[in-house]
């Protein structure tokens, strides 16, 4: 492709996202995460599937990312800041009395409760099951935390009820652990994390 071709390319692209909250263009390798095959379903979406058995037999012959367009974006963003501001951050033990329950929130709920409804809710204007996957990280503190992982054709984004932004899995300072797989939503699937050990968390 002729040099001033390719410029021009850059330019059509980076715009094609430009204006929306938090948009991050992936780099460095990272644009997806590398899965290492089956591992351990988490306890609390164990027993969130035997309440809710359809959400967890959702088999995806097609796991090609979503294509991710400016109207697509733009339902991350609504959707991210709809839950975020409707929902009440609380823990299961506060709310419920146990350490740990995932569920869809009404007024109050956890982590994993925010990415479910906002995995709901996106399954509800279209999109495949296979590109909104519940993931499972750990913070800098060392602390457990739930994020949705949304595939797209760009790169692996997260929505995150402790962030109003919206951006590349590898931009965040999580250490990401496992999600559920994108050919069966009752399964999990272990993430290979080899991004560099951030100097932050060193430090903590």
């Amino acid at each position: 492709m002729h040099k001033k071709n390719r410029i021009v390319l850059a330019i059509v692209v980076a715009a094609g996202l430009s204006g929306a909250a938090g948009t991050a263009i992936a780099s460095d390798g990272f644009d997806h995460m590398i899965v290492t095959g089956r591992t351990t379903q988490p306890i609390g979406h164990y027993e969130f599937c035997k309440v809710h058995p359809a959400e967890c037999r959702v088999v995806s012959a097609d796991t090609r990312p979503m294509r991710l367009t400016r109207q697509r974006w733009d339902e991350l963003v609504r959707v991210n800041q709809q839950i975020n501001t409707q929902v009440t951050p609380v823990t299961d033990l506060e709310y419920y009395g146990v350490e740990e329950y995932w569920t869809f929130p009404d007024r109050f709920g956890d982590c994993e409760d925010y990415a479910l409804l906002k995995r709901r809710q996106l399954i509800k204007l279209g999109w495949p099951a296979s590109s909104l996957l519940i993931t499972v990280v750990r913070q800098r503190n060392g602390d457990g935390h739930a994020v949705l992982t949304v595939r797209t054709d760009r790169a692996d984004y997260v929505l995150d009820n402790l962030d109003e932004r919206i951006v590349a899995w590898h931009e965040t300072e999580y250490r990401y652990l496992k999600r559920q797989a994108a050919s069966h939503s009752g399964m999990w699937e272990g993430i290979d994390d080899a991004r560099p050990v951030l100097v932050g968390s060193v430090s903590n």
